[in-house]
């Protein structure tokens, strides 16, 4: 990518997946008050409102630009049921709470697929599981015990030595790995806007183009717009990445900006030499992960590798040239056999990530009335389809299995500028440990190795 700058190439505004809706709802302009508020409209809002009109529930939904703005239209497609940085990681936190969360985890890939068929969904869904792949022999062991770490407290992962990954015509520049058998891949557009409509047709306001001003606390919280404002019983902060904006939770998610690319479609003889029949996501076990998947329209979605942290959380950075061509070039690395296959665009947005990797689900304000549910970490799709619906349970009062694992202490960020400098630290000895990795598989390939 040496010829190309971030000026000239096709760098989306939003994502190949999600377009401005035709039918973009106007932004709120009076003054109203509902029994549930919530702010952000991506799958954890949109998820929360479902939920609480199933239960006939008063709830609006106040949304900066429109459903799907954010992470919900820009991210990757994998429906996974990933949770923390990994398994071994997880059982951190000894071995009840880390099944709890695999419980966690699973469900939220049902809980998916369960609105999915509900809804009628139509967004490409292939329940083809995801794949955690060895792309060096040194990442061999730590997923075999990854794999062995799920087994002993119920999660659906296995692993997939050489052979059984080979047998499968997963690429072979993935070398081996641990399959999580539930979950695949889909079009998070198709997905999100379909939420959308779900929410519209069961009958909850919707105002897009509308920016949360101000939350002010009290027993009956308001959110204040530039025309107009809600009070609400229950407020719920669906806002992820864009929490900390709010001047909300500062110390509970800090942002990061992730870059994604698709290809020009494959051609059928490419594809066919690709032979990728069984489509899993796939999601390398580098310490910054490299992921990839076949789309519907036959072309390959990747990136993730190179996410950087803005100081003070202020998201008003995007991706940069260096790394485009450090997301080309690990592409070129894992297909050596597509190189005249060109990337068509790229596109980049912002990930909410927790010290713990485990997402944050809490209240606040003097009176306990100000909910909220976010900090994915990058695995999403279904955490936050999920948590939304946990969240309205837990403001309508009523049992869910869930919140005793996810309500817990989140450890706070260190204050500025120590947390940009902890950060970058740490993503500086990621990127080194990463690029030796890389070094020495392609010092591998040159020797015919």
């Amino acid at each position: 990518m040496t010829s190309r700058d971030v000026g000239t190439i096709d760098f989306l505004p939003v994502s190949p997946w999600v377009v401005r809706p035709a039918d973009l709802q106007p932004p709120l302009q009076s003054d109203i008050s509902a029994s549930f508020a919530v702010i952000g409209a991506g799958y954890t809002g949109l998820s929360a409102a479902l939920a609480l009109k199933g239960a006939a529930a008063d709830v609006v939904l106040v949304e900066r630009e429109f459903a799907g703005f954010g992470a919900s239209g820009r991210n990757a497609g994998h429906l996974t049921p990933t949770i923390g940085k990994d398994l071994p990681t997880l059982m951190l936190f000894g071995k009840r709470r880390a099944a709890q969360l695999v419980r966690f985890a699973d469900e939220a890939v049902r809980h998916v697929e369960s609105l999915i068929e509900e809804y009628r969904i139509e967004c490409d869904y292939v329940p083809s599981g995801n794949i955690m792949a060895a792309v060096h022999p040194k990442h061999e062991a730590r997923l075999r015990h990854a794999a062995t770490v799920a087994a002993q407290i119920g999660a659906h992962v296995r692993f997939l030595g050489r052979d059984e990954m080979r047998a499968r015509g997963v690429p072979p520049a993935f070398l081996s790995g641990a399959l999580e058998e539930s979950g695949g891949a889909l079009d998070p557009g198709k997905y999100v806007m379909a939420l959308r409509r779900a929410v519209m047709q069961a009958g909850a306001p919707l105002y897009e183009q509308t920016a949360v001003e101000e939350i002010i606390d009290g027993p009956q919280p308001c959110i204040r717009t530039a025309m107009g404002s809600i009070k609400a019983d229950h407020v719920v902060l669906a806002t992820n990445a864009y929490t900390p904006a709010l001047g909300r939770l500062r110390h509970t998610v800090y942002p990061l900006y992730d870059t994604l690319f698709e290809t020009e479609p494959l051609s059928p003889s490419q594809l066919a030499a690709l032979d990728w029949p069984g489509r899993e996501g796939i999601l390398t076990a580098h310490e910054s992960l490299e992921n990839y998947r076949l789309t519907a329209r036959g072309t390959i979605v990747g990136g993730s590798k190179g996410v950087r942290y803005p100081y003070g959380s202020a998201l008003v950075e995007g991706s940069r040239q260096a790394t485009l061509a450090l997301l080309e070039r690990a592409f070129r690395d894992r297909f050596p056999g597509l190189g005249e296959v060109k990337i068509a665009h790229f596109w980049g947005g912002w990930i909410a990530m927790t010290l713990h990797f485990l997402p944050a689900l809490g209240r606040t304000g003097t009176h306990q009335k100000i909910y909220h549910a976010i900090g994915y970490n990058g695995h999403g799709v279904a955490a936050a389809t999920a948590m939304g619906a946990i969240a309205a349970d837990w403001m309508l009062g009523r049992k869910n299995e869930h919140l005793e694992a996810l309500r817990r202490f989140v450890p706070p960020l260190p204050p500025e500028p120590l947390r940009w400098l902890t950060i970058r630290g740490v993503m500086s000895i990621i990127n080194a440990v990463d690029a030796r990795i890389d070094r020495q598989i392609r010092a591998q390939r040159a020797a015919g190795r």
